[in-house]
C-alpha cells in the first residue's frame, strides 16, 4: 500500500494550495508548471516564484504546448541546490527528462517531481480548447478516451507515470471537482507535504478503472498501428509516406530527444554545392528539392526507436500530416520487446544503444 494524502477540495485547487504552501515555507525555490498566459485560451509552461502567480497556473490542463523534458533539460542545474523546484510533468514528459539525465542533459537531483494518471492532451492545433474541457473531465473521471485528444495519447499505455515524487490520481476518480487524492511515492515527497493539511491514508494507485483505460488504450492502439500498417510498407511503402517531408525538421526540433546544438542533418555535412546538384541530376536526370528529406526521416527512425517516449508532439507540429509519432510508436515497440527496454523508466538503466551483450548476438553464431 501506498502513502495517500487525501484532500477534501477539487484536484486542481489542491495542487495549487499545495504549490503554494510549499513555496510560502519556503520548501521549495519555484514552480515549474503550465499557466494562463492571457484573458484567452493561451497557456504556457512558466517558472514561477511569486505566489501570487500561481493563481494562473493550470498544472494539469490538456495542452502540451512543448514537451517539459526538453525545458527542464534547459536549465537545470548540475550542481546539486538546497531546496528543489517542485516540477509539474506529465508521465511522457517525466520519461523523456529521464532520458535526457541519462545522456547527461539534465539533473534529477534538483526537483520534486510531481506528475498524474493522464487522459492525454489536445492537439496544437485545438481552437479554443476550453470548450471541450468539460467533456474532457467527464472522460478522465469515467475511465475513458477523450475523442479530442492525440491519436498517440488514445494509444499510450503508460499514462501512470514512473519516477514521480507524488502522483497525483485522476483516471477515474468520480469526484475530481471535490477531492484529490495525492499518493506519496517518495522520501522527498513525504517530508516536503509535512504540515499541509489534508488526511493520511494508505491505498493503492492501481484500480479497475485504470486497467479498464489500459485495454481501451490497446484497442485504439492497434488501431493506430492498422492505419499505418508499417510492417507492410517496406521501403517502397517508406518513401511514400516520408515523401511529402518538406524538410522544415520542426519535428527534430520538438522532440525531446533530439537535443544536439546542430543536428547532423543540418550540418555542413549534408548542404549540396552546385557541383552536388550537377552530378545528381547528371545520374538521375531529376532532383527533388529539398534533397534527402526521407534520409533525414529515415535517419531520425533509427535513434528514436530506442528512445521515443510517445508525446506526439513531431505529429503535431508536422506540416504535411506525417504521422511521425505514430511510426516511431510502432517502431519504439518493436525495439521494446526485443531489448525488454522502455524509454524513461528507470534511470539505472543503460540505453541498449550504448551496450554490449554477448547473448543479444547468439542468433549470428559462434
Amino acid at each position: 500500500m501506498d502513502k495517500v494524502l487525501k484532500i477534501n477540495e477539487s484536484v486542481e485547487k489542491s495542487i495549487i494550495n499545495l504549490l503554494k504552501f510549499l513555496l510560502e515555507s519556503k520548501k521549495i525555490n519555484g514552480v515549474f508548471t503550465l499557466r494562463k498566459l492571457y484573458d484567452n485560451d493561451s497557456v504556457g509552461y512558466s517558472l514561477i516564484t511569486d505566489v501570487s502567480e500561481l493563481d494562473n497556473a493550470v498544472p494539469f490542463y490538456p495542452l502540451m504546448t512543448a514537451n517539459a523534458g526538453k525545458i527542464l533539460s534547459h536549465f537545470t542545474q548540475k550542481k546539486p541546490i538546497k531546496k528543489p523546484i517542485a516540477a509539474v510533468l506529465r508521465p511522457c514528459e517525466l520519461r523523456a527528462f529521464v532520458e535526457l539525465v541519462k545522456r547527461e542533459q539534465g539533473s534529477l537531483e534538483n526537483f520534486l517531481f510531481i506528475s498524474s494518471s493522464c487522459g492525454g492532451v489536445f492537439p496544437i492545433k485545438t481552437v479554443e480548447p476550453d470548450k471541450y474541457i468539460s467533456n474532457y473531465w467527464d472522460t478522465v473521471k469515467n475511465a475513458d478516451i477523450s475523442a479530442d485528444i492525440r491519436p498517440t495519447c488514445k494509444a499510450c499505455e503508460y499514462f501512470t507515470p514512473y519516477n514521480a515524487d507524488i502522483t497525483v490520481s485522476l483516471i477515474g476518480e468520480k469526484k475530481l471537482d471535490k477531492e484529490c487524492r495525492i499518493f506519496l511515492n517518495t522520501d522527498k515527497a513525504n517530508k516536503i507535504v509535512k504540515g499541509f493539511t489534508g488526511e493520511m491514508l494508505e491505498e493503492k494507485l492501481e484500480s479497475s478503472e485504470i486497467s479498464s483505460l489500459l485495454d481501451k488504450r490497446k484497442t485504439e492502439k492497434k488501431k493506430l498501428f492498422d492505419e499505418i500498417h508499417i510492417e507492410d510498407l517496406g521501403l517502397e511503402g517508406m518513401v511514400e509516406v516520408f515523401g511529402k517531408c518538406i524538410g522544415c525538421h520542426v519535428c527534430s526540433r520538438v522532440c525531446p530527444i533530439c537535443y544536439c546544438i546542430l543536428c547532423d542533418f543540418e550540418s555542413a555535412t549534408y548542404d549540396y554545392s552546385q557541383y552536388d546538384y550537377e552530378k545528381e541530376l547528371h545520374k538521375k536526370g531529376g532532383l527533388r528539392l529539398p534533397p534527402d528529406t526521407i534520409f533525414f526521416q529515415i535517419g531520425r527512425l533509427t535513434h528514436m526507436s530506442f528512445s521515443c517516449v510517445g508525446c506526439g508532439m513531431c505529429t503535431d507540429v508536422c506540416p504535411v500530416d506525417i504521422p511521425v509519432a505514430a511510426i516511431f510508436q510502432k517502431t519504439g515497440e518493436e525495439t521494446r520487446q526485443l531489448f525488454d527496454y522502455l524509454p524513461g523508466k528507470d534511470v539505472e538503466e543503460k540505453i541498449p544503444v550504448m551496450i554490449f551483450k554477448e547473448e543479444e548476438f547468439t542468433e549470428l553464431g559462434e
